[in-house]
């Protein structure tokens, strides 16, 4: 069966710092139009910084839930700027390390039925602490958390940040499969 939609019109119903949201007219695979609803957001670019046994962790307030959520160190994608380099300044401006090297671990679509963000995370073993620099409209706690703490808190649903879980887990699989 063929899945694919074909967009037939796009409106701009809203443009903001941040996202872009797009009313599509969409040509279903049956024929029939629908309208669609898109998020658009530049991307964004997040790292899995491991130390030893630990994994660094920031605590930040997040205003949609309303609660401070641990995540790992991550940010925007300025226009037209590449993850790699988005995730190295993130890392540095939030949480002061500046990594040596960085590896691609996985890239997620947060919300697909929504967005059109794409989230590029990288893992990085070794970081020297080089001075951070927080967005004055930033404020972050970051600390090395043990891997397997990190694991429990995931488990009990202290951790439900989408992109922390999935580079916790992909890293997970990673080190058992060596």
């Amino acid at each position: 069966m063929k899945l694919e939609e074909q967009k037939l019109s796009q409106k701009t119903l809203y443009e903001g710092k941040v996202i872009t949201v797009w009313l599509c007219d969409a040509k279903l695979p049956n024929g029939h139009v629908s309208l669609r609803e898109v998020v658009h957001h530049s991307g964004g670019a997040a790292v899995l910084l491991v130390n030893g046994s630990k994994v660094l962790l920031e605590r930040q307030f997040r205003f949609p839930y309303n609660k401070t959520i641990w995540e790992i160190p991550a940010g925007k994608l300025n226009k037209g700027e590449d993850p790699k380099d988005a995730a190295v300044r993130e890392l540095e401006e939030e949480t002061g390390y500046r990594a040596e090297k960085l590896e691609h671990l996985i890239d997620i679509y947060p919300s697909p039925g929504y967005t059109d963000e794409i989230i590029y995370i990288y893992l990085a073993d070794c970081a020297n602490m080089v001075g951070r620099h927080l967005d004055e409209d930033e404020f972050i706690n970051a600390q090395f958390v043990e891997l397997g703490e990190v694991e429990r808190m995931i488990e009990c649903g202290e951790i439900n940040d989408a992109k922390t879980v999935a580079a916790v887990y992909k890293y997970l699989r990673r080190i058992s499969k060596n």
